[in-house]
């Protein structure tokens, strides 16, 4: 076999990542994707978890800034593509389901 012929290692792919359809501009930065973390109880405070689990826009715009990495600010996710919103709702709903129901609806990579 020829070395040309091998194929590199991927990266690991972060499966909390969302590219972004339309990429936020602040200033001079271009923030074309975003990574989620699962929320820590405290970070959902004064939100209701069946509005999050419902994807309500309002709910999503509140948490967003808290969960996200570079961190967006509230104005930026209200801006947000409905696409790119819809995406990170998904994430987000999939953080606060337990490993085992995430295993019995085949939703665990």
């Amino acid at each position: 076999m020829k070395p040309e012929d091998t194929l590199e290692a991927l990266p690991p792919v972060d499966d909390n990542t969302v590219t972004l359809d339309t990429p936020i501009i602040r200033g001079k930065t271009l923030i074309d994707a975003i990574t989620l973390r699962k929320p820590q109880s405290g970070e959902l405070r004064g939100v209701q978890l069946v509005e999050l689990l419902n994807m309500d826009v309002a709910t999503l715009i509140k948490i967003l800034p808290r969960i996200s990495s570079p961190g967006i600010t509230a104005p930026e996710a209200a801006c947000m593509d409905p696409a790119d919103l819809l995406a990170c709702g998904s994430k987000i709903s999939g953080f606060l389901l337990q490993k085992s129901v995430k295993t019995d609806a085949s939703l665990v990579a």
